[in-house]
Order: structure tokens, then C-alpha cells, then sequence
């Protein structure tokens, strides 16, 4: 059998392939299969094979494919350290862009650099670093003062460049005379009040793509890929975006065995913008390292509490001896239920902005923090336990919980939610690369929404 489309998520446990057929209107899913990722050994390719050797079984039919695609997340994503200005300004600018591109951030500094804080980023070894500072035609001395002590450092991470456009030039000079490599692109905070995070979020993906090639275990990906392998979590960020074009503002979450990420697509409610403090970006990403219901389930079990989880599971010390990424029981299902209903929330709440208040010569004011999602009509579910487990809308109805905290820019009560029903986000991500109305009409066909 050919199809059209063979896609890999690489995962830092499993590799998922999922193969497509197109038919004019009509887009197939012929199979779906998986198999360990083979980072330890060397070789990802080896992980592929085995299944795709899984997928011809499950045919009982030899299979061939037109275009290859892949995302990754098992290189470990690209560490980047980040150095700004203010931080509510440049830096948080500067955040955004990276973790909308899937990178992970190892370190982040404002003002000038100290020799602590260069030993640190020494120390790091970085794959990336992310230079900023200063709005359009405005601070300088800063910026160039980090630019100087950033290129006498003994690291070979190619800079980015996306501070304020008066100086790049010398910006660029500084790391030439050091034969560092510098990419220069726009400002990632060209005004009070406006962010511009799209320029260097596309660099840092186009950093990803070349770095993937070294590092361990993926040197051969581009023998067996056809086109450039993505991070899966900005792959992820492009489906969310792509929903929020055919549904209107939209948040997914995805509850993995490390880490819990979300992302939003919203510009929140008129009355919010008119109280908030300072702007978020309208596609919105964030990652919980600490939160994870496989690799990090000790440290979720910390947070709960034992004594907390002990009353829902007595005998959770030995679930957790026998947990693995897949279930094995029910009781094991459960628990991993459990686990998720708190990932959840406490990244929600880690996402959202908030009402404050603060006191002011006229009286006190009503003010917004962080990124409004009152205005969050679909709530969709990626991952491997939101999109195959039968708990998950059980998860999702944990939401209801946070109803009455009026101080949380959260999602309303008549939210819907949506579920990634084949495991596929990821792949709409990188296909939407090449055809996006294709990728439109298979993400359509493969999410089922209901109300909570």
C-alpha cells in the first residue's frame, strides 16, 4: 500500500507514526502505530522502523509513502538562556517567543550581566541565546554592555539578536570580531505596550530544525525525513492556532509524562484589555516542567500531598513502583486520572492572568495581570492520556473547581471541550506547513467537542 503522508511525533519515550491517505475532500487515516523512542541507542531511526515495521503488521501489507514528515521532542528540546533589559518589558517579550517556538529556558536575566550570572550561563552551555533589550530608537548602553560580555564567553550557541533596531549594526560587529555567530531579527518590544514575538519565534524554530541533526541519537533523521523536523510543542502551538481560525479563541492542553503545556489563542475580552496592566501576545505558550503523570508523578504526589493522595489511593506507594507510560489496570488508569485532573488545573492557573487591585491617588483600581482567557470558548485535549483515556472529560470537569475564584482569568462556565481523538496535533502542526487546508479538513474530521 502508498499513502501520501507518513508522520512521526518523536517523543522522548515513544515515537508515534500515523499514516494518511488524501483523496481529493476525503483525508483517511489508514494507520496508526508506536514504538519506544531509541534515543539511548544511539539512533531514533531505529525507534521509526520498529514502527512502521508495527504498522505493516497491523496491515498485513507492505507500506510506502510519497512525503515523510516529523516533529521532535526527544533531543530534549533546545536549551536557550534569555537576556533582556526590564524584565516586565523586553525579557518577558522575549520569553514568549521562545516558548512559543518549543524551546526550553535554562536561565533568564534583566539589566546588565554580573560574572555570577555570566559563570551561570557558562555553566548552562546553552544551544541558544536570546539577546534583548530597549524599545525602537531607545536604550542602548545595556544592551551593548551585554553584547560585549555575552561574546567573550566560551560557548559556541549561535546568538539571536531582537532588541532595539539603533544598534544592531554594532551588535552585529561585537559578535563578528569574536566569530560568533549572530542572527539579527526584529524587536521583540518595539513599543510600550506592544509585543512583536512572531520574528524570533520563527528563528528559534529555524535554530531547532539545524540543531536536531546533532544531537544524540537524531544524527540520521534527515536519511529517512523529506522536510525539515519541527519541535513538537510549536507544532502543537500551530494546530492550536489553526483551531482558533475555524473555532475562535481556543486553549489546548497537553498532559504528558514530564510536563504539562498550554497553549491559547485569544485576545481575551474588551473589558479586560481596558484594565490590563501590560499585553500578553495573542498566541500564548506555557510549559510546567515540574508536572508530569509518568516522569514527574513523585513530584505531583509531593504537591497534592501524600497524605491527600492516600485517601483516594491507600495503596499508591505501589502503584507508583509500577507506573509506566501505559497503563496496566484500571486501578493504574485511575490514578493516572487522578494525577491529571491536578496537572491540569494548577497549569490553568498557572497560565491564566488575574484581577487585582491597587491603590492609587484617586482610590483603589481594578487592574488585569497576565493572559485573559474569559473569552476561551473550546478547550481542547492533546496528549496521550487526554485523547485515549475514558477519563478524560472527567479530567477536564476538574475545571468546575475554580468557578468561584472571581480573581482568575479563566475560561467560563459554558466552555466547551474538544479532544485530539487520534492522537494528531502534533502531526496537523507539520503538515499544516505544507498544505494548510488540508490540515484544516483532517483536524476537523479527527476532534469530537462537548460541552462540560
Amino acid at each position: 500500500m502508498k499513502v501520501d503522508l507518513l508522520v512521526a511525533e518523536i517523543g522522548s519515550t515513544t515515537t508515534v507514526i500515523t499514516a494518511y491517505k488524501i483523496k481529493e475532500k476525503n483525508i483517511e487515516i489508514i494507520s496508526q502505530s508506536e514504538s519506544y523512542t531509541t534515543i539511548d541507542e544511539g539512533d531514533v531511526t531505529i525507534g521509526i522502523e520498529k514502527a512502521i515495521k508495527v504498522m505493516k503488521e497491523k496491515l498485513n501489507e507492505e507500506i510506502s509513502w510519497n512525503k515523510f514528515l516529523a516533529t521532535s521532542s526527544a533531543a530534549g528540546g533546545l536549551s536557550m538562556t534569555v537576556h533582556g533589559l526590564v524584565y516586565d518589558m523586553t525579557v518577558r517579550a522575549a520569553k514568549e517567543a521562545a516558548l512559543g517556538a518549543g524551546a526550553i529556558l535554562k536561565y533568564i536575566t534583566a539589566g546588565k550581566l554580573r560574572e555570577k550570572q555570566l559563570e551561570r550561563i557558562v555553566k548552562i552551555n546553552p544551544k541558544l541565546i536570546l539577546l534583548s533589550g530597549g524599545v525602537d530608537y531607545g536604550e542602548e548602553e545595556t544592551i551593548l554592555h551585554n553584547a560585549e560580555k555575552l561574546s567573550e564567553l566560551p560557548l559556541n550557541a549561535p546568538i539571536i539578536y531582537a532588541g532595539n533596531p539603533a544598534i544592531k549594526e554594532e551588535i552585529k560587529e561585537i559578535f563578528k570580531e569574536k566569530n560568533k555567530k549572530i542572527i539579527l531579527t526584529e524587536n521583540v518590544y518595539p513599543k510600550i505596550d506592544r509585543l512583536n514575538v512572531e520574528p524570533a519565534r520563527k528563528i528559534i524554530q529555524e535554530v531547532f530544525s539545524k540543531h536536531i541533526i546533532h544531537a544524540p541519537g537524531m544524527e540520521k533523521i534527515y536519511s529517512i525525513v523529506d522536510e525539515e523536523v519541527i519541535p513538537t510543542p510549536a507544532a502543537v502551538m500551530n494546530t492550536t492556532e489553526l483551531l482558533n481560525e475555524i473555532y475562535g479563541d481556543v486553549l489546548t492542553v497537553d498532559i504528558g509524562g514530564a510536563t504539562t503545556d498550554i497553549d491559547s489563542v485569544t485576545d481575551g475580552s474588551p473589558e479586560i484589555q481596558k484594565i490590563l496592566i501590560s499585553p500578553e501576545p495573542r498566541s500564548k505558550r506555557t510549559v510546567d516542567g515540574d508536572m508530569g503523570i509518568y516522569v514527574n508523578a513523585p513530584n505531583v504526589v509531593e504537591m497534592i500531598g501524600e497524605d491527600d493522595v492516600k485517601k483516594s489511593f491507600p495503596n499508591y506507594p505501589e502503584i507508583m513502583k509500577n507506573l509506566t507510560a501505559y497503563p496496566k489496570n484500571e486501578q493504574e488508569e485511575k490514578f493516572a486520572a487522578y494525577l491529571a485532573k491536578y496537572c491540569f488545573i494548577t497549569s490553568l492557573k498557572r497560565h491564566a492572568g488575574r484581577i487585582e487591585y491597587m491603590f492609587t491617588a484617586t482610590g483603589r483600581k481594578k487592574v488585569a495581570y497576565g493572559k485573559d482567557l474569559t473569552n476561551v470558548k473550546i478547550i481542547f485535549g492533546t496528549g496521550g492520556i487526554l485523547s485515549r483515556s475514558k477519563y478524560r472529560k472527567e479530567i477536564f470537569q476538574a475545571l468546575k473547581q475554580l468557578k468561584n475564584s472571581e480573581d482568575l482569568l479563566i475560561p467560563p462556565k459554558n466552555v466547551a471541550f474538544g479532544y485530539d481523538k487520534n492522537y494528531i496535533f502534533a502531526n496537523i502542526g507539520v503538515i499544516s506547513k505544507l498544505d494548510k487546508e488540508i490540515a484544516k479538513r483532517i483536524l476537523k474530521n479527527n476532534i469530537d467537542i462537548s460541552s462540560l
